[in-house]
């Protein structure tokens, strides 16, 4: 569960920026974030000590840019003035290449926790699973909060959701370089 915390903060995020919600909007967020709550310890696992020092000395600097930018640009998005026409389209809520980068963003510590299960001998394959089915359902859940909010709220709750993701990017960088403690 503590894992999945960060993925269902940004899935709280997406369901605000969507209109109506369908089963679909719900599945793709919890297969993105749950898969690579998954599949980041399971790397980690494989990579286990030869590498730790190098990953755990980046991976917050990663994970605050990934989200300052794309809480950076919900905000923006949110605040642009509707009576200016745009060029081209808007970003479908459910990009690929966004989703790809939130997912990886979300679940970088959780490649510094495969690492450690290397040392701990922890069955690796359960506890992927436990993972991934954990951080999917609570991503599902995040994403009908998200909405239920969003479509009351609309600008306020989209520049809202940019901004937790611009703090959850600050938090990790702030707890990595031990300025604070949460």
């Amino acid at each position: 569960v503590g894992l999945s915390m960060d993925a269902f903060a940004v899935s709280i995020c997406k369901g605000l920026s969507l209109g109506k919600i369908k089963g679909k909007h719900m599945c793709i967020a919890g297969a993105w974030f749950g898969g690579f709550q998954a599949l980041m310890p399971l790397i980690g696992w494989f990579l286990g000590i030869r590498f730790q020092k190098y990953i755990t000395s980046i991976d917050h600097w990663i994970a605050f840019v990934l989200l300052a930018l794309i809480g950076g640009k919900m905000i923006v998005e949110a605040i642009r003035d509707p009576d200016v026409e745009e060029i081209g389209k808007k970003d479908p809520p459910l990009d690929h290449k966004e989703m790809f980068l939130l997912a990886v963003a979300t679940s970088i510590d959780a490649l510094a926790v495969g690492i450690t299960f290397a040392f701990l001998d922890t069955p690796i394959v359960e506890a992927t699973v436990i993972i991934g089915l954990t951080t999917f359902f609570l991503s599902i859940l995040g994403v009908v909060v998200g909405n239920f909010f969003g479509t009351r709220y609309k600008k306020k709750a989209e520049i809202v959701g940019g901004i937790i993701l611009v703090a959850i990017g600050v938090k990790i960088l702030v707890e990595h370089l031990g300025i604070l403690s949460f």
